[in-house]
């Protein structure tokens, strides 16, 4: 039997090095393996390069990392809750590598699934294929950094000749991931809109670390609701449902009473998303 569960989650992380590289679960606030962000946080590590969606908040999800000066380089798709990431990315202390989402999650699943590269239609016509985005600012105003031209071929979709741009996978040295429920071979369950990044975080890691709410023995998850298997995972911790969970922005309409707090075992899109509601 292979037994990937760990004791904490300080000790899942303990080897992760300065300078390593992580692909992190979450989408928003959503499915943030925040025990694992801490547990990095408390240990010291610092100068990495994170993918992830976006960086959480001032004070909470990646932001902590990211106030705390631990983070080289930012590959997101959104960075637009953060004032402490918009105060560094400008003042040339971030270096940021922003994707489109939809290529961003394909970057990292094509990384987990041995794919070098791919072509999409996305970004074509943009910056994002003919370069020039800023990475690094100067401090000055200039542009230290700027993306690269990319690839551009022309393809033929149903007798149609259309543009291409191509864009490379993404692999890391470790990824972070949460999940609602584990066994101890490491397969994974996740909840609603927590499932997000998560499971492509997962495969892009050569390292992937879960914390998981509920763990569970092996055969008690149905093969059916597996989500990820556990091929893809080699460390587990389990948090418990009790875990904090946080929501960005809670916006109601003028004259209606504001819901109670959202419990912390809720991981639907109500309890985790920022949208009106």
């Amino acid at each position: 039997m292979i037994d990937k569960t760990w004791t904490s989650a300080a000790d899942a992380v303990s080897d992760i090095p300065d300078g390593a590289s992580l692909a992190v679960g979450g989408f928003g606030l959503s499915g943030n393996p925040i025990a694992l962000i801490e547990a990095l946080l408390a240990q010291g590590t610092r100068d990495l390069s994170v993918v992830s969606n976006n960086c959480g908040v001032d004070d909470w999800g990646l932001g902590i990392l990211l106030g705390a000066g631990r983070i080289r380089k930012m590959t997101s798709s959104y960075v637009g809750e953060n004032k402490e990431f918009e105060r560094q990315f400008l003042s040339g202390e971030l270096e940021l590598e922003l994707t489109p989402q939809g290529t961003l999650a394909e970057k990292l699943r094509a990384g987990g699934a041995g794919i070098a590269a791919f072509y999409t239609q996305t970004g074509v016509g943009t910056q994002v294929a003919e370069g020039g985005l800023p990475q690094r600012y100067d401090g000055a105003g200039g542009i230290a950094v700027a993306s690269p031209i990319k690839d551009v071929r022309v393809f033929d979709v149903d007798g149609v000749p259309r543009e291409f741009v191509l864009e490379e996978a993404i692999t890391t040295d470790f990824s972070l991931v949460h999940a609602w429920k584990g066994d101890r071979h490491g397969n994974l369950v996740f909840r609603k809109a927590a499932r997000n990044f998560n499971p492509l975080a997962a495969m892009a890691g050569r390292v992937c670390i879960a914390q998981v709410e509920h763990l569970v023995e092996p055969g008690e998850i149905d093969p059916d609701d597996v989500h990820l298997p556990g091929v893809y995972v080699h460390r587990l911790v389990e948090v418990g449902p009790g875990i904090e969970k946080r929501i960005e922005k809670r916006t109601v309409r003028e004259g209606v009473t504001e819901p109670g707090p959202v419990p912390s075992t809720s991981s639907g899109p109500s309890a985790s998303m920022s949208k009106e509601f």
